[in-house]
């Protein structure tokens, strides 16, 4: 039996979800991502690209080339709810899924001809996905996984296209090199160098000659032109981990800003626990100085999803990898062993004015963003995510807090 696979890929999903929210930002030049000069492009409409544009840009570039177009910051939060929603309605449809990014999905759909078509499946599947979320969405058919991406890419824009068993070869073979997967700028280059622009040419290379110019990925790629892909559909499940980052526009060593981020962070994610119905048992601080250097500590903990348990466990974390003396460029919290469940009360340290108050915090970021309340250390912290005010003017809500 021939497999096939499916390959789901949500258009220009960060442009898509700006547009959903805000019509009138529709045909336009439209720009998703970092918005101070060592800010990068994380996705940019099609409006853009004939200027040159594409993602992972540097931002300060992204709007020379195109000055018309409008830059939006972007919420990481806004765009996971959407992409769940997504994820939900092909759990229901599809019997085997791997959700390889926040936009991207492939699915096994093999042995489903005996009961319907497969292309008609797939089909119904992307009109009921246009239909309950708003969302573009493109997909290839094939039988296996890097023919579907290459063939989705191909459909782009809103579109789809099947490519049928044996013709996987002569699909592939007028495309640019580029197209293939695993092909970066630098081992686009160093094809080129050699002559090589189509995947025909590729094809019709001895596999020894790929490999003694690239080494292993020289092989891979050669299987990959000739559609040749054993890669099974992965199972999705659950993500393990959720982390946060912040890269400065310029690299400080102020101290309270500092902390005030990282409570903010830390704050947020806890929330996103919660609503996830997620608890953490290992937590993660990052931090990058000035001349690109990393460090990151982590700690096991109990399972816990309360911010008055996580900030100063993250809080000591910082102390611990903190150098007064550089300037830092980045920082980041990571929580990992994920588990299902919810918060236990702790019967020593817990009162009923605390779980009263996370209960009525966790209810007005639901209604109103995820930064409608927050501790008043982290009022500084507004680049976690973009907040879209809900009190016509008024500032969000802010929680004083005593010293520890």
């Amino acid at each position: 039996m021939n497999k096939t696979i499916l390959h789901m890929d949500l258009d220009t999903f960060y442009v898509s979800v700006e547009r959903l929210i805000n019509p009138e930002l529709k045909n336009k030049p439209l720009l998703v991502g970092g918005t101070s000069d060592r800010g990068v492009v994380a996705a940019c409409s099609y409006e853009t690209r004939g200027f040159g544009v594409h993602s992972g840009m540097p931002m300060r570039m992204a709007k020379e080339l195109c000055p018309e177009a409008t830059v939006i910051r972007g919420n990481a939060g806004t765009y996971s709810k959407h992409s769940d929603v997504v994820t939900d309605i092909i759990r229901e449809e599809v019997p085997v899924f791997e959700k390889s990014s926040i936009d991207e999905f492939y699915a096994d759909l093999s042995g489903m001809d005996k009961f319907f078509g497969t292309y008609k499946y797939a089909t119904e599947l992307r009109r009921k996905i246009i239909k309950e979320t708003g969302l573009p969405i493109s997909f290839g058919l094939s039988v296996n996984k890097v023919v579907s991406k290459v063939a989705t890419n191909e459909a782009k824009p809103n579109n789809q296209l099947k490519i049928d068993f044996g013709l996987e070869k002569p699909f592939l073979a007028p495309l640019s090199i580029k197209k293939i997967p695993m092909v970066g700028d630098k081992t686009y280059q160093t094809l080129r160098n050699l002559g090589i622009r189509q995947v025909k040419t590729v094809q019709e290379m001895p596999i020894d000659v790929m490999h003694q110019v690239l080494g292993a990925n020289g092989t891979v790629i050669w299987k990959r032109a000739n559609g040749i892909d054993n890669t099974p559909v992965i199972p999705f499940c659950d993500r393990k981990s959720i982390s946060t980052e912040r890269t400065f526009d310029r690299d400080t060593i102020d101290v309270v800003k500092l902390k005030g981020i990282i409570m903010a962070m830390t704050e947020n994610l806890a929330y996103q626990l919660r609503r996830g119905e997620k608890l953490t048992a290992c937590i993660a601080v990052k931090i990058r100085y000035s001349d690109f250097n990393t460090y990151s500590k982590q700690k096991r903990i109990p399972y816990t999803s309360a911010d008055h348990i996580l900030i100063p466990k993250i809080m000591d974390l910082f102390n611990t990898l903190y150098n007064k003396r550089m300037l830092v460029r980045l920082v980041g919290i990571r929580f990992s062993h994920l588990v299902s469940g919810n918060y236990q009360i702790n019967l020593f340290d817990d009162t009923e004015e605390a779980l009263n108050l996370y209960q009525a915090m966790d209810k007005v970021r639901k209604r109103f963003g995820d930064r409608a309340v927050l501790r008043a250390t982290a009022m500084d912290a507004k680049t976690i995510g973009r907040m879209q005010n809900p009190f016509n003017g008024q500032p969000p809500v802010v929680l004083a807090h005593r010293k520890q």
